[in-house]
């Protein structure tokens, strides 16, 4: 009984591990899926949500790959939504290659 356990226990974690894990569909390292009234809500959201905890980073201190993780680790401290979430990514990213 003892190993049929373990085998079940071992086939599970398998099939777990083997599964695809999903992604945020947000802040894709993309070009920009948001339009630019999007994009234009997206600075606000920035301005107002961002700055209303910390100083406002520099667009360009960080490369698109590096907001990825940035905006994933900030964006549920400031409560956005995934749409929310795109729009500010994609203000950053576009606001950064001026």
């Amino acid at each position: 009984m003892k190993k049929f356990i373990a085998a079940a226990s071992f086939t599970a974690v398998l099939l777990i591990s083997c599964t695809p894990k999903t992604q945020t569909p947000t802040a894709a390292t993309g070009p920009a899926t948001s339009t630019a009234e999007q994009i234009a809500q997206g600075k606000t959201i920035f301005e107002n949500s961002c700055g209303r905890c910390h100083k406002l980073p520099d667009p360009s201190s960080h490369t698109s790959v590096q907001w990825v993780g940035i905006m994933n680790s900030m964006a549920p401290k400031a409560k956005l939504t995934d749409e929310q979430h795109q729009w500010v990514y994609d203000y950053i990213v576009s606001a950064g290659k001026k």
